[in-house]
């Protein structure tokens, strides 16, 4: 049990009644498990991919343990109301996180902080504008729905790629060298988008990575013998008021289809874009077909919000800060 350092007991059951918010996928955090450390705060790392707050906490032993507890990205936390000057070195806090299965008594995943001057903080927790209707595609897109609402359907994997699976660790995620995750994950993340349709070509920017994709709707196929990329190459058509997207020539990702499932040379994806029937959301439908570790399709099926005011908010990626992500 971790001790309790001097804050309300009306603050502290502010903290425990809290519902849980979504988090990003990490298989590391065990999220049947809540657990509360109460300490003071000790560093507090505003950057990307991930925030990171250290506490500083007495343990069971008489002496004091460092808790790294790990956040969301600068631009979902600042849409929830944290800023880089939201905590100081001796801020005291109680803080709600899932232990990390691997170093529970050292690392968790934030689930909400509480300071002592009655500000609650959690992640993904920022106002939603206001409806608004669109005309088409374009404009921007705020993706956090689809952290919440998003369906997948990933089917069976090949022997190469449950081989894979169960060899996985965080050390292998090319994030860690800062390059982005390929599709679907590009856009099944809760991030801002951007869609702008050109005369010869469809652009989606996302604020994850500052990833902009170029998909080309004046007539061309994918080129033979083309140079693979991380994003690969897109081509596109319209039926109707629906853009359909076809994308091969992907490069090998050791996590490009989800946890631990690599992406091969093989990989190729469709996705179908409209609008719902209030023309208040953007619908994504997804198939992923990659033979050389999955037998079957992945399919998926995302929603982003209507949020033509929202801004866009910087993601630098820090490298030091990138390589946290696979702490032993």
């Amino acid at each position: 049990m971790f001790r309790v350092t001097s804050v309300s007991l009306s603050l502290f059951m502010l903290v425990a009644a809290l519902p849980v918010s979504a988090h990003h996928s990490n298989i590391i955090f065990d999220r049947d498990t809540e657990i509360t450390i109460r300490g003071a705060v000790t560093r507090y790392v505003w950057r990307n991919p991930h925030v990171y707050i250290y506490v500083e906490s007495p343990n069971d032993t008489g002496g004091m343990s460092e808790w790294q507890i790990e956040a969301d990205p600068t631009p979902i936390m600042a849409r929830s109301g944290w800023g880089p000057d939201s905590l100081a070195p001796g801020d005291p806090v109680i803080v709600r996180g899932y232990p990390d299965r691997t170093a529970p008594d050292e690392h968790a995943l934030l689930i909400s902080l509480a300071r002592p001057d009655g500000v609650l903080l959690t992640m993904r927790t920022g106002g939603r504008d206001a409806p608004a209707a669109a005309e088409s595609i374009t404009g921007r897109w705020d993706g956090v729905r689809g952290s919440f609402t998003r369906t997948f359907n990933y089917g069976r994997l090949t022997e190469k790629g449950s081989r894979a699976q169960a060899e996985y660790d965080e050390s292998m995620n090319p994030v860690i060298d800062c390059i982005a995750y390929p599709l679907p994950t590009i856009v099944s993340s809760p991030y801002m988008f951007e869609v702008e349709v050109l005369d010869d070509r469809v652009l989606v920017r996302t604020e994850f990575y500052n990833v902009e994709r170029t998909i080309w709707t004046d007539g061309r196929g994918h080129p033979e013998n083309g140079e693979p990329t991380t994003q690969g190459h897109s081509i596109g058509w319209w039926e109707d008021d629906v853009l359909v997207v076809d994308t091969t020539q992907f490069t090998e990702y050791r996590a490009g289809n989800r946890s631990g499932i690599p992406s091969g040379l093989q990989k190729h994806v469709t996705e179908r874009y409209s609008l719902s029937e209030d023309r208040t959301q953007l619908n994504i439908e997804y198939v992923v077909d990659d033979p050389e570790y999955m037998a079957e399709p992945m399919e998926g099926h995302i929603f982003w919000d209507y949020a033509p005011d929202r801004e866009f908010l910087p993601f630098g990626c820090d490298s030091e800060n990138a390589r946290l992500y696979a702490i032993d």
